[in-house]
């Protein structure tokens, strides 16, 4: 199955060189993937995936184990924002 992954602010740099320009980058998954197994292999520290969306809607930590994608899907995920 194909989804879009996109890592926002200070987490693009843990995408592909190639895919920072546009923060965004296509997968190819196996059916039945979960958002955590997308997201580990990025290696991002667990305290930097703050905000994580699955075609807007939000996804609680509690979750992101057991949430299986879809085709097309768009995974995009936040770092927290801290700001006065």
């Amino acid at each position: 199955m194909k989804i879009t992954f996109k890592l926002y602010a200070s987490l693009t740099p843990y995408l592909p060189a190639d895919a920072r320009y546009d923060n965004r980058v296509p997968l190819d998954l196996p059916d039945g993937s979960s958002v955590a197994q997308v997201i580990e292999p990025f290696g991002m520290p667990e305290k930097l995936v703050h905000l994580v969306l699955v075609n807007g809607t939000y996804v609680p930590p509690e979750e992101r184990l057991s949430r299986v994608l879809q085709e097309g899907d768009v995974l995009a995920i936040w770092p927290p924002i801290a700001g006065g």
